[in-house]
């Protein structure tokens, strides 16, 4: 069932709004879904990608500032918003109507001083502050790939200049994207191959995240205990994330060892 169509002129993109199953979804010119809500539980994280995002958590499990690059339906702001309330967030989405319809009719909150969401270009935030944030999202997608400004060599420069020391770059990326193997590459080279994947169970979703020193100082079983404590606290797979984790990234592979 369509609940939403909208356009405005020279917009990137109509915003669609679906329901099935009890669920409500985004989409952006096109079928794929963009974001997803279940709307007896609209403050959970219903895709299984937006939560492996948040194993950041057992690397760093308490920022003080976190940029979201790609709003969509808003599940992981609203996430970070009810249950990090020590941190600040800032999202960034260059479609106003995606704003618009997250509000509208997926509970996205109104901003307040730990929530501002900015419409604009993600990318320029990015290259516009650096040091200022412990950890990066970038979730950019338009209705076939990722948004090229969010992939290339100078953006990801960026991303890293962006994070304070110790801090933190999540990437979203395809696996069936034909260029993953050189955005994975480009991310490993900026970060001076510090990174770990995340493979989702679901579709096609690799998590990548990328360090800037100093690295994390925890091996495999460590952030095992980490994510069973985790997971009482936020209701998260986080040990499944970890094992799966562990199977995608033995230990010393590209000189990253945990």
């Amino acid at each position: 069932m369509r609940l939403f169509s909208r356009q405005r002129k020279g917009a990137q993109e109509p915003v669609q709004i679906s329901e099935r199953g009890g669920v409500r979804y985004m989409h952006l010119g096109g079928p794929a879904v963009q974001s997803a809500m279940r709307i007896k539980e609209p403050w959970g994280l219903e895709l299984e990608y937006t939560r492996a995002m948040f194993t950041f958590l057992l690397f760093h499990p308490n920022p003080r500032d976190i940029a979201l690059i790609g709003l969509g339906g808003g599940s992981i702001a609203k996430f970070i918003h009810g249950k990090l309330p020590d941190t600040r967030l800032t999202a960034l989405e260059i479609n106003p109507e995606v704003v618009a319809a997250a509000r509208a009719y997926f509970h996205l909150p109104a901003d307040d001083e730990r929530l501002e969401v900015r419409v604009g270009d993600g990318a320029a935030f990015v290259h516009d502050n650096p040091d200022s944030q412990d950890v990066l999202l970038v979730d950019g997608y338009d209705a076939k790939r990722i948004v090229e400004a969010l992939s290339s060599v100078d953006f990801y420069q960026a991303c890293k200049t962006m994070l304070r020391p110790g801090g933190v770059a999540v990437f979203n990326l395809w696996g069936s994207d034909h260029y993953f193997p050189r955005y994975y590459e480009r991310i490993a080279a900026t970060f001076g191959e510090h990174v770990l994947q995340l493979p989702s169970e679901r579709k096609g979703n690799i998590i990548v995240f990328a360090f800037r020193k100093p690295l994390p100082n925890a091996g495999f079983a460590a952030l095992e205990r980490a994510a069973e404590k985790l997971r009482d606290a936020l209701d998260l797979e986080f040990p499944d994330f970890v094992g799966r984790m562990r199977h995608w990234n033995p230990v010393g592979e590209r000189g990253f060892v945990l």
